[in-house]
Formats: structure tokens, C-alpha cells, sequence
């Protein structure tokens, strides 16, 4: 068993990057335990995994090389924002049952994005920056469901 420790800054120009990298670790790494800790007076989280490597395996989701769809300055109209309210009560559920922080699971922004974007298929979410394969086979059909329900 290996340790590894990841710090997962929280101002937004270090956010992406650190939560990115971490993706990155899970998706090529079988977990076997996970601690975290908040660390209030430099403002992050410290991630500690156990882990075994995994050999390269394929995956059940390609990334896309195009440039991932990332909601800017457009705003949501009605039907929109309702789909953003059930995105942000299902997250915040999710990260409860986890014991994670709400962004773990996904940010405002990319939550604003699934809703702007509204993908019908797991291949979709791959296209809105922030949704790797990791978030997309943890998260990706409750996030589906939800769209076609709201």
C-alpha cells in the first residue's frame, strides 16, 4: 500500500488545477482509504489516499480533445435555474452522505454549465469543463436523471 497527500487549494485559480490533478491520481489508482483535514489558516484541504496502482486499463469514457464547453457570462432563463436548484440540493445530499465538500463533488460553475448545456448522455458531460471521466462514472447518470426530471 502507498500514501500519497494532495492539497486541494480553495482560491479559484488554484481550484481546477489541484481538483484536476486529483481526478487525475483516482482514476489511475484503486483507492483503499481516504482522510481529510481543513486546514483553516492557509485556507485548504489536505487529502491523504491509500492506494494500490492499477495498470493501465481502458476506459469506458474518452476524453475529447476539443475545448470543453465552460459557461461564461451567459446568464440561465427560467427552466434553466430550476435545474440548477436540483443540481445544487443533489450535491449538496451527495457531499453530506461523502463527508466531502460540495465543490468535491462539482462547482457552482459547472453545475451552471450541466444546466446551460443540458447533456443527455455520459459522452456529453465529458464535453463541460470540469467533468472528467472520474466525476462523470461517480456522478454522471444521477446528474442525467436529474436533468430529465426538472
Amino acid at each position: 500500500m502507498k500514501v500519497k497527500v494532495f492539497k486541494v487549494r480553495l482560491p479559484e485559480k488554484f481550484l481546477y488545477r489541484d481538483q484536476k490533478m486529483l481526478d487525475d491520481f483516482l482514476e489511475a489508482n484503486e483507492i483503499i482509504k481516504v482522510e481529510t483535514a481543513f486546514v483553516s489558516d492557509e485556507c485548504y484541504w489536505s487529502v491523504i489516499l491509500y492506494f494500490e496502482e492499477l495498470k493501465p486499463a481502458r476506459s469506458t469514457v474518452k476524453e475529447p480533445k476539443a475545448v470543453k464547453y465552460s459557461l461564461e457570462n451567459d446568464t440561465l432563463n427560467a427552466d434553466e435555474e430550476k435545474i440548477l436548484d436540483a443540481l445544487k440540493l443533489w450535491r449538496s445530499e451527495k457531499a453530506r452522505e461523502q463527508s466531502l465538500p460540495t465543490y468535491f463533488i462539482a462547482s457552482n460553475k459547472e453545475l451552471m454549465s450541466v444546466a446551460k448545456y443540458k447533456p443527455v448522455r455520459k459522452e456529453e458531460l465529458l464535453e463541460i469543463k470540469g467533468f472528467g471521466k472520474h466525476k462523470i462514472e461517480n456522478y454522471g447518470e444521477e446528474i442525467l436523471e436529474i436533468i430529465e426530471s426538472v
